[in-house]
């Protein structure tokens, strides 16, 4: 078995300066946001409160600055995603679009692409969404269905995406399919811009998740024609484009701080009566948190040196995912509902949140299987 290795950030990592001036921030335009709208953390939309963060330089940080970005350090993004996630942040609207589309359009699109979109990422103008999962394979990739088949000007592709988290309101997508044939698993795969305001002959439905909302959706590519300037990257590179770009979506700190609120609101509650078991739990829940804190904050570290860790970020995701979903039941262990005169109480509001949502961590970004067959192969045990 090959060992891995989650080295620690360079000195200075912390950007303490940068860190208190989000957090003064948050603080002032979130101070009458309620503890079950926090619940909902990153899957919160707001385009408005998205461009605020753009004006501030918090979109795209570490773009470069020919294409509206401020050349900061991956670390420093990572400082305010943390402080994003910890407020519970409306942010989805740019989300995607600022971890993943805007980086693999920067390592692999055409100059025209980059110009045409990049700039307006940064702007926090467009959201994104991403098409990989499909109804019969869902995160299994290699076994992705959707065809591009070329034809004259460009390519006409018919299959389907599911489980494609705000494509009803995205401005484009990111959509990955065949376009060829290969004797490898992994072959034959491409990435394409696809402009879902203006391309016909796409159908999206909803999916509306356990707890009512839709954040999910169908998309059916039906005979849909893209222009040939719509291939991002090689035809037939898709497959190590995917991989790279799984490492951005994988390791964030959204990977284990998208029940936050739960947290912040068990700790409030329990406060100076906890027993000497329930601080003893809430201790090693927050060893638990810091330690997957240190090994997120080490993937960024690897992503700001110019590496490709898609072993470790899918280490984050697995175990992050872990914790999340362990949450409720921990939370129910140290406290049960509190009653409340004539209402329900936060705590209880997003307990009930984040008891819906959980279910979905361990699918988004690719399900346990997947990760821990990455894994496997990652530390020579396949």
């Amino acid at each position: 078995m090959t060992l891995t290795a989650f080295p620690p950030p360079p000195p200075g990592a912390d950007h303490e300066d940068l860190r208190q001036e989000v957090r003064a921030f948050l603080a002032e335009e979130l101070s009458d946001f309620p503890p079950e709208m926090r619940a909902k953390s990153w899957n919160g939309f707001s385009r408005d409160f998205s461009r605020k963060l753009a004006q501030r330089g918090w979109v795209g940080m570490t773009f470069p600055k020919e294409y509206g970005g401020h050349a900061r350090s991956a670390l420093e993004r990572y400082v305010v995603s943390e402080e994003l996630l910890a407020a519970g942040a409306p942010v989805i609207s740019h989300w995607i679009a600022d971890r993943q589309s805007a980086p693999l359009i920067l390592a692999k699109g055409t100059d025209e692409q980059k110009r045409r979109i990049v700039p307006r990422i940064a702007a926090g103008e467009l959201c994104f969404c991403i098409g990989m999962s499909e109804p019969d394979s869902g995160s299994d990739l290699a076994a992705t269905r959707t065809v591009a088949t070329e034809v004259e000007g460009g390519f006409r592709v018919n299959g389907t995406k599911v489980w494609t988290t705000y494509a009803h309101v995205a401005d484009y997508m990111i959509l990955f399919c065949r376009t060829g044939k290969s004797e490898d698993r992994h072959g034959g795969m491409s990435q394409f811009l696809v402009d879902l305001k203006t391309t016909e002959n796409i159908q999206i439905s909803p999916i509306i998740d356990i707890g009512g909302e839709h954040h999910f959706n169908q998309v059916i590519f039906d005979d849909t024609f893209l222009p040939s300037d719509a291939l991002l990257g090689e035809k037939g590179g898709g497959w190590s484009q995917v991989m790279s770009e799984l490492a951005f979506e994988r390791s964030g700190p959204e990977r284990f701080l998208s029940s936050f609120a739960l947290i912040e609101e068990l700790i409030r509650l329990l406060h100076d009566d906890a027993t000497e078991a329930q601080q003893a739990e809430i201790g090693r829940l927050s060893a638990h948190l810091m330690v997957l804190r240190r090994m997120s904050r080490s993937v960024a570290g690897m992503l700001n040196e110019g590496q490709n860790p898609a072993l470790q970020a899918a280490i984050v995701k697995d175990l992050g995912a872990l914790f999340e979903q362990d949450m409720p039941r921990l939370a129910r262990s140290l406290l049960a509902r509190p009653a409340v005169p004539g209402g329900v109480s936060s705590y209880a509001a997003v307990l009930a949140y984040t008891e819906l949502a959980v279910p979905s961590f361990s699918l988004r970004g690719g399900t346990r299987e997947v990760l821990r067959g990455i894994i496997a192969r990652g530390l020579g045990l396949r």
